[in-house]
């Protein structure tokens, strides 16, 4: 299968300039970088793509196997590198595409240079030692109800997600993503993502790292960008002044601008 297909990818930038790889998070797909990427394309070579099962992907090559393990993900990642013969790869990952990133680059070292992470968490359920944010009884009420009402559940948990109520239109929006995705699908994307513990991942992480967090974010709180950037040895720490889980789309400048200049300084 032609993988570039598959995935839905599209190359946008100057040939030759230093390669961005915006990813996305659960039930999202590549608009979400819709503006943001264009700004990163005025000096890198921005690649983007939908992960199989989200978008614009092909949904024939969606299989509840390989897509019940963030591995699988990662894969889509290092064979759309590999299609495109990317090196140098500075991977943007939002939410669960954080966790993904650090897996592709542990796959394929040679061909990511940097990890920009947006929201991250490496595991929802809080611990005795840990907190992120979510008690495993929390979790499991939110399973249930994506999976009995998935569209009922998009509509109520889209704007919290999303915060900013007085900009309705952004809630609305991530609604609509979450809509737009095969219910079948989300499911097992859902149980892969907040079920997961990326937790013993992050210290082989050995590539420049950003953590950036926003200031209030129901689904990653600052206790876990906090331990994310302790977790990565050298990694950087920035905390937008933006509210909820997408800063890409509620503080798309402020985002724009904290990448760019954490890659600048690795040029």
């Amino acid at each position: 299968m032609d993988v570039l297909r598959r995935n839905n990818v599209k190359v946008t930038g100057s040939p030759g300039s230093p390669v961005v790889m915006p990813a996305h998070g659960f039930g999202c797909d590549q608009n979400m970088w819709r503006l943001v990427a264009p700004a990163l394309a005025e000096e890198f070579q921005v690649v983007l793509f939908d992960y199989v099962g989200s978008g614009g992907s092909d949904p024939s090559a969606w299989s509840a196997e390989r897509y019940g393990s963030l591995d699988g993900y990662a894969r889509d990642v290092v064979e759309v590198c590999e299609a495109l013969d990317l090196r140098d790869v500075a991977f943007v990952g939002h939410s669960v595409s954080a966790m993904i990133g650090v897996r592709a680059a542990a796959t394929a070292p040679e061909r990511f240079s940097s990890l920009v992470m947006v929201g991250p968490s490496p595991c929802y359920i809080d611990d005795d030692t840990y907190r992120g944010g979510f008690s495993a009884e929390d979790i499991d009420e939110l399973l249930e109800s994506l999976e009995s009402n998935y569209l009922g559940w998009s509509a109520t948990m889209a704007p919290v997600i999303m915060a900013n109520p007085e900009r309705p239109e952004l809630g609305e929006e991530l609604t609509n993503s979450f809509c737009a995705t095969d219910p079948a699908i989300a499911r097992v994307f859902a149980r892969t993502t907040f079920l997961s513990d990326s937790r013993a991942d992050l210290k082989s992480v050995d590539v420049p790292t950003l953590v950036l967090e926003c200031a209030q974010d129901v689904i990653a709180p600052r206790e876990v960008g906090g331990y994310v950037h302790a977790a990565i040895p050298g990694s950087r720490l920035i905390t937008l002044d933006a509210t909820g889980h997408c800063p890409q789309l509620s503080a798309p400048e402020a985002t724009t601008s904290a990448i760019r200049a954490f890659l600048r300084e690795l040029r």
